[in-house]
């Protein structure tokens, strides 16, 4: 109450008499305005992620978690395998709701064997959702963003063609059944690639 009277006793001395009311609501009105068309840019930064590294642009929501690791007896992969689950979905590795479609060849896997896994250290920059990444340039062979560097698997090469490389958000996930590797969620178009950190 005290504040509200010391903001009138100062209006008076700027605004000729009978305007005082017209004015505490105008400046009401106008902080009202300022509330409602303030709340959609707060709901645009939350989507982009909330991490320390928000972007826009962002169409797709990043899964929650990794895949879990293969239980039951791994299998060999299948050549030309289609990853088209269902209509629609891409025939690459990418994420159904939940399940990391096409993660499910377990850690005999030859093609993500690593003579000496994280043999350029582990990636300490933030895993999982809640850190999205800006891609800033390069290609499957190497790539980085916030200068950290990073190659795709061999095996994986075909599976990111349509990345844009310095451009795309993609958030890392670590890789359960094959040590040394980590999975790079595309936000934009809900794949995946196995990814070698390679240091700063």
């Amino acid at each position: 109450m005290t504040r509200q009277r010391e903001n009138r006793s100062i209006l008076k001395w700027f605004l000729p008499p009978g305007h005082l009311e017209v004015s505490m609501k105008s400046i009401q009105l106008a902080m009202a305005a300022l509330l409602v068309f303030s709340v959609p840019v707060f709901a645009q930064h939350h989507e982009s992620g909330g991490g320390s590294h928000p972007s826009g642009g962002v169409h797709q929501s990043a899964p929650s978690h990794g895949p879990a690791p293969v239980r039951g007896t791994p299998h060999e992969p299948e050549q030309n395998r289609n990853f088209s689950d269902r209509n629609g979905h891409p025939n690459v590795p990418h994420v159904d709701k939940k399940v990391w479609v096409g993660h499910d060849t377990g850690p005999s896997d030859n093609r993500y064997h690593m003579e000496r896994p994280f043999e350029h250290g582990r990636f300490t920059g933030g895993i999982g959702r809640s850190h999205r990444w800006h891609l800033a340039g390069g290609g499957p062979s190497r790539f980085w963003f916030n200068g950290w560097y990073w190659n795709v698997a061999m095996a994986d090469m075909a599976f990111c063609d349509g990345w844009l490389w310095d451009s795309d958000d993609i958030v890392i996930y670590d890789d359960p059944d094959h040590p040394g590797w980590y999975l790079a969620y595309n936000v934009r178009l809900g794949t995946y690639v196995h990814v070698q950190y390679l240091g700063m």
